[in-house]
């Protein structure tokens, strides 16, 4: 496992980690398996397919849970303390860049696309990479990823018109701890029954290009954006494959815009965070512990702050930070994102 040593920071506001009040969204394929696999308190009676965990955005903004910090927004917080916690060279009036979510994948997601850097302004959207971590699956779950080796856009186009797209994308079944990283071009669409973290950049343009003939909750077929979708889709993409589950520590992500580890622990077991390298997002995909913060003092807390499955906290560049892991626990590290 990672080990480091602590350095020591000059004393400053923002050491602590930063947790925030979940933004859950209603969503037609959604359930409500954040209630009973994350224990989750939901909104009544609704399907909620996602639950916004950290975002910075115009029409959304986390708002912090706890602490010397408690009920500022992460737009605020950067705001004044942009440098603790992103680091010296953070600029001004930047927003935070990644976006974390967890789907619950009742049923079927759209199939859909992001547009690449190259296409996304000419389209009036924004890129988005994301990655995909399966927390948990129903037996026989699969993901669509790309397309089947050898499919070319004019195939495509006609099996739109045909409804028979399903026989163009690559199908494959996934198990809990699978992971894939989907990047802006990748054709892509989630089947029934995973439970899914997704960390993606700061993005909320989807084009959907098919729906598999769903209606959305006014009972109307939902908006498709086949045109848009068409301009994105990387058609040399074929048939991507995902990382899959190890009991072992290890790099599950890697593009330009952040990389993932996946982080073991056995119960008892550390993990040592220091300060003064970059600011992290560690998300608790299963088990759960203790991560305590070095306060100006250079001292720990012998208790720290009880952080569960389903989690997803900001560990500040300024921060150091121990997580004590209470039982067998699997972390990942979200970073290099500055």
């Amino acid at each position: 496992h990672p080990r480091t040593l602590f350095t020591k920071n000059s004393s400053n506001p923002m050491r602590e980690l930063l947790r925030f009040h979940p933004l859950y969204q209603e969503r037609v394929w959604g359930g409500r398996a954040l209630e009973s696999v994350l224990g989750r308190e939901l909104p009544p009676a609704q399907p909620i397919g996602e639950s916004w965990e950290v975002v910075d955005r115009p029409e959304a903004q986390s708002v912090v849970h706890g602490g010397a910090h408690n009920g500022l927004s992460l737009g605020a917080v950067l705001a004044k303390y942009g440098p603790d916690v992103m680091g010296p060279k953070w600029p001004a009036g930047k927003p935070f860049p990644l976006l974390v979510k967890w789907l619950d994948c009742r049923e079927r997601l759209s199939l859909q696309v992001h547009p690449p850097a190259a296409v996304a302004a000419g389209l009036g959207g924004e890129p988005k990479t994301e990655n995909w971590y399966i927390a948990q699956t129903a037996p026989d779950a699969r993901l669509i990823v790309g397309l089947k080796r050898g499919v070319t856009r004019a195939q495509f186009e006609r099996a739109i018109a045909d409804n028979t797209v399903e026989d163009c994308v690559h199908h494959f079944r996934v198990a809990a701890g699978d992971s894939i990283l989907v990047h802006s071009g990748q054709v892509h669409a989630i089947d029934a029954g995973n439970l899914i973290l997704e960390i993606q950049q700061n993005s909320d343009t989807t084009y959907r290009v098919y729906d598999w003939g769903r209606v959305g909750l006014d009972g109307q077929p939902r908006q498709l954006h086949v045109a848009q979708s068409l301009r994105s889709i990387d058609w040399d993409d074929f048939e991507p494959a995902p990382v899959r589950a190890a009991p072992t520590s290890g790099v599950i992500a890697d593009c330009p815009e952040f990389s993932i580890r996946r982080i073991v622990l056995g119960a008892g077991e550390r993990v040592h965070l220091r300060a003064g390298e970059q600011p992290r997002l560690l998300s608790v995909v299963s088990g759960g512990g203790r991560s305590s913060a070095e306060n100006s003092a250079g001292t720990r807390s012998p208790l720290g702050q009880k952080l569960v499955r389903g989690e997803n906290v900001l560990l500040p560049f300024a921060g150091a930070f121990t997580f004590s892991a209470d039982a067998t626990t699997i972390l990942l590290v979200t970073e290099n994102f500055v």
